[in-house]
C-alpha cells in the first residue's frame, strides 16, 4: 500500500535522538511522521549523563520540569590510580554557562518514556512502532520509504510480509548504529580506532543501602579498568573493561558479574537491572545528507563514553536540523539552509570523538609499566589540563570570529536569570526560541534601520537587551541581569550586541551598536531566504503580548 499523502518529515528511529526531533518539529506544527523497528521502548538503561546545554534543550520542548524529576545534578568527575590517588577531576557539578551545574544523571528508560509521551501528544506527530525501514527512494519533491510491520513469533520480532509505502519532504534517518538510512544512501563510516569491549551493569540498591564507592568515579587500575556512576535517582551502573584473556561470553554471566561486583556491592544489597558487553567504538560518517535525507545520532557518529556525550551529540543533531527544518518548511528559507548541517556538526562531534578517545585511551590501559608512567605524568602535573568543550567552527557563524581562534562566533550563548517587569524567570522562558538579537544595556531596536528590522523579521528573529544598570530597564524590551552573568559574556569577548541562532550558538557580534546592521545583514545574505522581505515591519519585537 503506497500513501500518496506527502508528510513534512519522516523519522527513521524512535530512540531519544528521533523522539526530540519529532518533538521539535511538531511542536511548530509540522506534519511528521516516525517508524521505529521495535514495537515497543526499549525497556533498559543505556545513557546515563546529559549536559547543561541539552537541559536547555529540553526546555525549549517544554518538558524541563519533568526532566528535573527523572535526573539529578552531577558530582565531580574523578579518575584514580590503583591506589585510589586521584588523577584527574573535572567539576561537572560547577556552575555552567547555561545556568546550573555542567551535568545531569538520568535514566534512560524513564527519560523515553517521558518523551514518548510528549511526542503521542502531538496532534501532528504520528509514531508508528513495529514498522522497520526496508526501502528508501528519493525524487525529485519528495522520499519515498516502504515498510514492514513486524511481530512476536516466540519472543523474536520478525518481519511479516505487510508493507506500506509512506512519503515525506525530507527524511531523517535516527535508526542507530546499524542504521538502514545511511547503508541506503552507501554512505561510509570512517573509523577513528579506538576499539575496547566493557561490561555495562545497571542495578537498584534497595531501600536504605549505602554504597561505599566514589559518586563518579573512573578507577584507572591496569588490572581491571572500572567506572562507577549514578544510573539516574535510585540507581548504580559499574562499567568493567574485558581484560585480554577473558572471552566474551565468559563476561555476560551473572556470576562474573556478581563476582566483578564483590567489592563493592552484593546480591542482598541490591537488585541486578540488566548486564550487557558493549564494543567502545570511534566512527563518524563521511556525510550526513543527501539531497532530501539526512542522518542523525549513532546513524551519523559513535564515540566511546568517556565524556557521556554520546546521546548529547545525538540531541545536537536533533536540535541543529530542527530549526533548519522551521525556516524550510515556513517557506523562508531554501533547502540550501541544511547545506551547513554536515560541515556544523561533523566538526564539532569529530573533536568530541577525539577527546572521547583520549580520554579513553588513559582509562584503558592495561599494562601496569605503562599504567605506572601514567600516574607519574599525572600525578607531577605535567599533563595540560583538559581543552573547553569544542563550538562551532564552519557553517552559519561569522568566520573571522572563528571561535576555533577563541572568537565569540560558534560558542554557545551564556543563559541565566532575568527579571522583566518584577518578575523573575528564566530567560528562554521570557523570550522564545528563535533568532535572537541581544544588546548590551540597550534595545537592539533602536539601532536597527527599517529594512534590516523587516528581514529580521522574516526570520522570526526576536530582540531584547540585558542590563545590570536599573535606569536603563524597560519592561518587555530592556530585561535586568539577574545574575550578571550577560554583563560578564559580553566583557569577556568585547561585545555590545550578537545574534544568537535558534540552537543558542552564537552568530557573531559587534563591538560598538552601530555596526548591528550590518552583523543582521551577514546572518540574513548566509541564510538562503526565499521570496522578498516585509518591509511593513516596525520592528523585531521581544516579549510577546
Amino acid at each position: 500500500m503506497t500513501d500518496s499523502h506527502i508528510h513534512d518529515v519522516v523519522i527513521i528511529g524512535y530512540g531519544p535522538v528521533g523522539q526530540s526531533l519529532a518533538i521539535l518539529l511538531g511542536e511548530r506544527g509540522y506534519d511528521v511522521a516516525v517508524y521505529e523497528r521495535w514495537p515497543s521502548l526499549y525497556p533498559l538503561p543505556r545513557a546515563v549523563f546529559h549536559d547543561h546545554e541539552i537541559r536547555r534543550v529540553f526546555h525549549a520542548m517544554g518538558i524541563g520540569e519533568e526532566i528535573e524529576a527523572i535526573s539529578q545534578p552531577s558530582a565531580k568527575y574523578q579518575w584514580f590510580n590503583a591506589d585510589w590517588k586521584t588523577l584527574v577531576e573535572i567539576d561537572w557539578s560547577a556552575e555552567s554557562i547555561s545556568d546550573g551545574p555542567v551535568g545531569y544523571l538520568f535514566n534512560q528508560p524513564s527519560l523515553e518514556a517521558l518523551l514518548d509521551r510528549k511526542a503521542k501528544s502531538l496532534a501532528t506527530v504520528s509514531v508508528n512502532q513495529g514498522w522497520e525501514a526496508v526501502d528508501l527512494r528519493q525524487q525529485a519533491d519528495y522520499c519515498e520509504v516502504t515498510l514492514r510491520r513486524s511481530h512476536n513469533e516466540n519472543g523474536t520480532w520478525v518481519l511479516t510480509d505487510e508493507t506500506r509505502t509512506v512519503r515525506a519532504r525530507y527524511v531523517v534517518g535516527a535508526d542507530g548504529a546499524n542504521s538502514f538510512v545511511r547503508k541506503s544512501l552507501g554512505i561510509t563510516f570512517e573509523d577513528l580506532g579506538f576499539q575496547e569491549d566493557w561490561l555495562v551493569i545497571d542495578l537498584q540498591p534497595h531501600e536504605g543501602v549505602k554504597l561505599d564507592v566514589p559518586d563518579i568515579g573512573q578507577w584507572c587500575n591496569p588490572a581491571r579498568p572500572t567506572t562507577m556512576v549514578p544510573g539516574g535517582p535510585g540507581y548504580r551502573r559499574w562499567e568493567f573493561m574485558r581484560l585480554p584473556h577473558e572471552t566474551r561470553e565468559e563476561m555476560q554471566t551473572s556470576e562474573k558479574v556478581w563476582s566483578l561486583l564483590s567489592k563493592w556491592v552484593t546480591p542482598e544489597q541490591a537488585t541486578l537491572v540488566r548486564y550487557a558487553l558493549y564494543t567502545f567504538r570511534s566512527l563518524i560518517a563521511e556525510n550526513w545528507r543527501e539531497r532530501r535525507v539526512l542522518l542523525a545520532g549513532d546513524a551519523a557518529h559513535q564515540m566511546p563514553p568517556f565524556m557521556g556525550q554520546g546521546m548529547c551529540s545525538g540531541l545536537r543533531d536533533a536540535w541543529n536540523l530542527a530549526w533548519r527544518f522551521d525556516l524550510i518548511l515556513k517557506g523562508i528559507a531554501r533547502d540550501d539552509v541544511l547545506d551547513g548541517y554536515t560541515p556544523e556538526r561533523r566538526p564539532q562531534v569529530r573533536a568530541v570523538i577525539d577527546a572521547s578517545i583520549a580520554m579513553g585511551q588513559v582509562v584503558c590501559i592495561s599494562d601496569p609499566e605503562q599504567a605506572a608512567r601514567r600516574d607519574a605524568s599525572y600525578l607531577s602535573g605535567d599533563v595540560p589540563p583538559l581543552p573547553p568543550f569544542p563550538g562551532l567552527t564552519d557553517g552559519l557563524i561569522r568566520i573571522e570570529q572563528n571561535s576555533a581562534d577563541g572568537g565569540i562566533a560558534g560558542q554557545l550563548s551564556v543563559h541565566g536569570q532575568v527579571r522583566n517587569d518584577g518578575e523573575v524567570m528564566r530567560y528562554d522562558e521570557a523570550i522564545g526560541n528563535g533568532f535572537h538579537v541581544i544588546a548590551l544595556d540597550a534595545d537592539p531596536d533602536l539601532h536597527l534601520d527599517r529594512e534590516t528590522l523587516a528581514t529580521l523579521a522574516r526570520i522570526g528573529a526576536r530582540s531584547i537587551g540585558v542590563t545590570r544598570d536599573e535606569s536603563k530597564v524597560v519592561a518587555g524590551r530592556v530585561l535586568y541581569d539577574v545574575s550578571g552573568k550577560y554583563q560578564t559574556f559580553f566583557a569577556e569577548h568585547g561585545a555590545k550586541a550578537m545574534i544568537v541562532r535558534p540552537d543558542y550558538y552564537v552568530f557573531g557580534a559587534v563591538d560598538t551598536l552601530s555596526d548591528l546592521p550590518t552583523l543582521a545583514g551577514m546572518l540574513t545574505s548566509r541564510l538562503a531566504l526565499s521570496g522578498e522581505p516585509d518591509r511593513s515591519a516596525e520592528g523585531v519585537g521581544a516579549l510577546e503580548a
